[in-house]
């Protein structure tokens, strides 16, 4: 096999194991989020890091612009923490999180979400 081809193989092979490498920005700051959520109904099962546009995502909303303006994870049984890459989805303007078992402190980086209009994590 000549070299060129085999470094081809070996590319697309990583290419197969790295799904950040894939993704977007958003779509990693999304794909974080998830492994901090535990979700035993899979509610979060469309969320495959394989896929180059998290807007295909269920509960995810974007504009026309492919910005992430709105995660609608309420009411969907999940539990765990929030993590500072929420802070990343810079267009976000909504983040609903109620009746679910989110614990722990609010991220610091939510508060640089200068669109961010409505927040809701209501404890059961």
């Amino acid at each position: 096999m000549a070299p060129l081809s085999l470094f081809s193989l070996l590319f697309c092979f990583l290419l197969l194991l790295s799904p950040a490498i894939s993704t977007n920005s958003k779509g990693n700051a999304l794909h974080s989020l998830r492994s901090r959520l535990s979700d035993p109904t899979n509610v979060l099962q469309s969320w495959d890091p394989t896929l180059v546009n998290p807007c295909t995502w269920f509960h995810v909303t974007c504009d026309s612009n492919n910005h992430v303006i709105r995660l609608d994870l309420g009411n969907s049984n999940i539990y765990g923490t929030l993590g500072p890459e929420l802070g990343q989805l810079q267009h976000l303007q909504c983040l609903e999180l109620y009746k679910n078992d989110i614990r722990g402190k609010i991220p610091k980086e939510l508060g640089n979400l200068k669109t961010l209009l409505a927040w809701r994590k209501v404890k059961d």
